[in-house]
Parts: structure tokens; sequence; C-alpha cells
């Protein structure tokens, strides 16, 4: 791995039984990359995900994320990460700052620094007024702020946003990934899968898996020149629906 890589990945796989879900896939992601990981459903994205936060074993191969070895380093994985789940990590009987304690906690802050990072976050989302209320009781695209934020709050080298912005209207899909782009300005690693591909068109790179293998890596101009099409929805439909 490279100082400027903040993911390598060689030739990782994960069988199930005869199932090959994810086959001899290698890529590497730099420092403050904006890295698209797309696929159809049943592709393996949410699968090589998991192996790469540390929560799923390889089958074979070898992944790094943040220095740690998937393998035989998991635990200091996660503790280097931020994770954003596809469906709402947070918890909905729980206020905003109730959760942001929680979740300081679990990443190991003191009570000072979560005070700190507290109203540090509720200052940058503008959050005054709602601090106080119940998770549960925001919008999704609040929601889904909230959750973004709270990944970032143990300052991590890299965070994993797996389709983080499903089911939010077009400004709200746009305002989070200003504050993508933000972080990655700060030189944090960004790593998302998205089934929105205009949101591939943000990316810095992009890759796509078809049946378990990644079958284009580039940035989404060369990807759009190497197919020539005019959209990366065009490419997709191209490599996973076979689509001329």
């Amino acid at each position: 791995m490279t100082k400027d890589n903040m993911i390598q990945v060689e030739n990782l796989t994960k069988m199930f039984g005869d199932f090959t879900a994810v086959n001899n896939i290698s890529f590497e992601v730099g420092k403050g990359e904006v890295f698209g990981f797309l696929g159809a459903n049943g592709a393996g994205k949410t699968t090589a995900m998991k192996m790469l936060i540390g929560i799923s074993e390889p089958s074979h191969g070898n992944a790094t994320v943040a220095g740690y070895n998937v393998l035989t380093q998991a635990e200091q994985v996660k503790k280097n990460i931020g994770y954003m789940s596809q469906r709402f990590s947070l918890y909905n009987d729980l206020t905003i700052k109730e959760n942001i304690v929680f979740f300081g906690g679990i990443y190991g802050l003191s009570s000072a620094d979560i005070k700190e990072k507290s109203q540090a976050m509720i200052n940058e989302l503008g959050l005054h007024d709602m601090a106080d209320s119940l998770v549960g009781s925001l919008p999704l695209g609040w929601k889904q702020k909230v959750a973004f934020s709270v990944a970032l709050l143990h300052n991590p080298k890299i965070v994993f946003l797996d389709e983080p912005t499903g089911g939010v209207d077009p400004i709200t899909r746009r305002q989070f990934w200003e504050m993508i782009y933000k972080q990655a300005n700060r030189g944090v690693t960004i790593f998302v899968t998205t089934h929105y591909m205009d949101e591939a068109e943000y990316c810095d790179r992009v890759s796509i898996m078809v049946a378990g293998k990644i079958e284009a890596l580039d940035t989404p101009k060369n990807l759009k020149h190497q197919f020539q099409v005019d959209s990366m929805n065009q490419v997709f439909l191209k490599l996973a629906r076979n689509i001329e």
C-alpha cells in the first residue's frame, strides 16, 4: 500500500459454498478521493464493502484499509473508519444530542471531546432548534445528514457510505453531496455506493461491478469516452444490462 492509497485491494474474493459473490477484485483508493462503487442488486458490492469494513472475512486475497489488514486487523480497521448504512443507522427514540453522545462513547471519545464535537456539529448543520428533538421526528433528509456527521465524529480517515441518499429528494441529495465534497477537501476518503447514476458523475473515479467482478474502473469522463456514450447511466446499462 502506497502512502497515498487509503484502500488497497488485491484479488479479493468471497465465496458462500460454491457461489462466488465477489470474484478476484483489485483496486485502490487514494487519500481524499470520492470513489463510487456501483453495481446492480446482487452484483457483489455490498459483500465487498462488508469485507472492507472488517465485518466479513475474505475467502481469498488481501485488502488494507487505512493501513490495516482487513483479515488480521479488523478491529483497527473499524476504529479508523466511519460507516453509514443503507438504512438509517441512528436511534429514532433518542434525541440528536443523545445520539451524538452515545456514538461518541462508542468511538472512544472523551466527555470533553464529545461536548466540543457535539456543539461543532450542531453549529455546522444549523440544528440549534432541533438538537433536543427525537431523531425519529426528523425528515429523512435531515436524518441522513445527521447520520453522516455522526460517522465523522471520531475524525476517521475513510468513510464508507452505503447508498446514503436513497429515498431523499433531489435538493437534499445535492446538499448531501456538498457535505461529501467538504470532507473530501479536508482529506477524508469517501467510499460510496449508489444506485443513482447521476451521482456517479460526482465521483472522482467509479468502479462498476457485474456478477461479482469489476468490469470497469476509471473517471466518469473516461468511462463515457470509452463506451462512447453521454452519461454514466448509459455506461451502466451497457455493462450491467447488455443494452446498447
